[in-house]
């Protein structure tokens, strides 16, 4: 069984050796490498292509947001997945690091066996593949299951099986549960990874997801919609964005999977 690589980056450099010590008694991880700031952080990722980095946000000279902007720019063959540890618990800057890519937000102090036990989970998901196939499974479920739900609740809506924005959409809606941060930009986020797993443009996979969604608010099932959207769209456009269908969808998928 392959090890699974973590990366840490952090300028407390006790905390760095803890984590370090701790890590390696596991025999499931591999910390390949220790970064004291952001541009030894890139330095790093780019050298030993990890499959988790554990990445403070406060650090010197580059710091952990200044880090997943950059990210893109290394051009890696796969994102790691990405745990961001910090000593604040402020709502923008977690929003603004799921919105970069972080996967998972861990305030410091924390517990050594849970945050083992957190890089083991996404290390073994490969979430660094956006592909609807390969994203990590949301709240434990399996990938199969994921799609089950998605499937049944699509239909329930009124949407479909044989046009093509249903696909799009039940795709869209995965990429939205497993990734929360992708919700926030649909068009550079999600729909280039529907449109490549099927082999056509952006602007086509949107196109098709609002034909679907027309059809369920014109002919789909009004008590189904009623259910999921409410009062929460406005009620002067009558029905809702593709960026507002595929969020709802999804939030409403990850309560049914906390509920189950």
């Amino acid at each position: 069984m392959s090890t699974i690589k973590v990366l840490i980056a952090d300028d407390n450099r006790e905390l760095c050796t803890l984590l370090r010590d701790h890590l390696l008694q596991d025999p499931e991880l591999e910390v390949v490498a220790i970064a004291y700031n952001g541009n030894e952080a890139l330095e790093a990722i780019g050298r030993t292509n990890p499959d988790v980095l554990l990445l403070d946000i406060i650090m010197p000279h580059l710091d952990g947001v200044g880090v997943l902007e950059r990210l893109g720019g290394l051009h890696l063959s796969k994102r790691p997945a990405i745990i961001m540890l910090t000593a604040f618990g402020q709502e923008a800057v977690t929003q603004r690091v799921l919105r970069l890519g972080a996967d998972y937000y861990i305030l410091k102090p924390f517990d050594l066996v849970v945050l083992a036990q957190r890089i083991k989970q996404l290390g073994s998901r490969e979430v660094t593949d956006m592909t609807p196939t390969a994203a990590p499974a949301a709240a434990g479920r399996t990938n199969s299951n994921l799609e089950i739900d998605v499937t049944r609740l699509i239909l329930e809506l009124g949407i479909p099986a044989h046009i093509r924005g249903y696909k799009f959409l039940r795709d869209a809606i995965i990429l939205a549960v497993n990734r929360t941060g992708s919700i926030n930009s649909v068009t550079k986020n999600i729909y280039p990874v529907v449109a490549s797993k099927y082999e056509t443009t952006s602007s086509r996979v949107e196109r098709a997801i609002r034909h679907s969604i027309d059809i369920a608010w014109e002919r789909g099932n009004y008590e189904s919609i009623y259910k999921i959207f409410g009062h929460t769209i406005d009620q002067e456009r009558g029905r809702p964005t593709n960026s507002e269908f595929i969020a709802m969808l999804a939030d409403r998928i990850r309560m049914m999977n906390l509920a189950g």
